[in-house]
């Protein structure tokens, strides 16, 4: 199947992920129709400063980039959006982020995260989107202490509001498939990092710190395992999986379900790295950059946090014949490189 030409909505364009695919849609010549809230969640300079690359990047193309400043929630303008835009894919990738900011505003997850996406679904089904992908995360998986992670275990028990509103997200996309055939493609997300990160993510938060000689906190006294995974691994995922279409499942047993498919148009996968890192190697690597060691501060767990992460991408590999693979050290390299030239460190 062809994109050329096709306009591709996307919510959460002036976030990290969302800027990433926007640039790798806008090179490869697609019309983007970018929308975000530009909340003050974190920085909204570097939220504005995403948006002016985009928009220059579409002086050396002949795509076009049209961005609007609104709310999911705001059922009325998204809906003014499809039908004057008209995409005709969607990649929903707009939410509130952050597990341990769900413990202090709850209702931001809400609003957001389950009334902004249901928002999203009616505008799909009511305007024909032949594909929607959306974010969830790894995050759902909470309780489960099996590795790796996959996407046929079973995810019942969050430990986060976060977390629950995610796994709400792949139930409510389910629901859409089934009682309108609408395509969907869930992507739980493992601890993505990269050039142009998220400040409140550990990489963004370590390398600051260390270069400001501030302490920084080290959850479960460094006990800590995560699937890291490089921003361009994540998009390259986004682009195969925006061409191929989830189908229906003819041998779906309802008698032993498998939650990764279902005899509907949807699918989840992992998109992760397959390769855990410890978190005090992670922090070793940075400090190899830098040529500064770190001043830590060993703490316990937060509440809502997990131990360890790893994802069985063996789903996603079969599905695009795509794995991601990129190594910390050059992640963490082209990050520390970003930061610099952007800060002018």
């Amino acid at each position: 199947m062809n994109l050329m030409n096709e306009k591709i909505l996307v919510s959460g364009a002036a976030g990290f992920i969302g800027f990433h695919l926007c640039r790798k849609l806008i090179k490869n010549n697609f019309d983007v129709i970018g929308i975000d809230n530009m909340n003050s969640y974190y920085d909204i300079n570097l939220k504005k400063s995403r948006l002016d690359f985009l928009k220059k990047e579409t002086d050396n193309t002949t795509s076009k980039f049209t961005f609007f400043k609104d709310n999911l929630e705001n059922q009325e303008a998204i809906n003014k959006v499809f039908k004057e835009y008209s995409p005709r894919k969607v990649v929903n990738l707009a939410a509130q982020a952050g597990v341990r900011y769900s413990l202090e505003n709850p209702n931001a997850y809400i609003q957001s995260n389950i009334v902004g996406f249901n928002n999203i679904l009616e505008a799909c089904r009511n305007f024909k989107i032949e594909h929607l992908l959306f974010a969830s995360s790894s995050s759902v998986y909470g309780g489960n202490t099996k590795l790796p992670l996959s996407e046929k275990d079973n995810v019942d028990h969050p430990i986060s509001l976060y977390a629950a509103s995610k796994k709400a997200n792949e139930l409510m996309a389910h629901s859409y498939s089934h009682l309108y055939n609408l395509p969907t493609t869930g992507l739980r997300f493992f601890t993505v990092y990269g050039p142009w990160g998220r400040p409140d993510m550990a990489l963004f938060i370590f390398t600051k710190s260390i270069l400001e000689n501030k302490p920084i906190s080290v959850f479960n006294h460094g006990d800590m395992i995560r699937d890291f995974t490089y921003i361009d691994d994540i998009v390259e995922s986004l682009i195969r999986l925006i061409k191929k279409h989830p189908k229906k499942d003819l041998t779906f047993n309802k008698l032993s379900p498998n939650p990764s498919t279902s005899w509907a148009p949807y699918k989840i996968f992992n998109i992760g790295n397959s390769n855990p890192v410890r978190l005090l190697d992670y922090i070793a690597e940075i400090e190899n950059n830098l040529k500064k060691k770190a001043i830590i501060d060993f703490v316990d767990m937060q509440p809502g946090d997990v131990k360890s992460t790893e994802a069985d991408t063996t789903l996603l590999e079969q599905w695009i014949s795509f794995k991601p693979k990129t190594s910390i050290k050059h992640g963490i390299s082209e990050f520390i490189k970003w930061y610099k030239e952007y800060y002018e460190v």
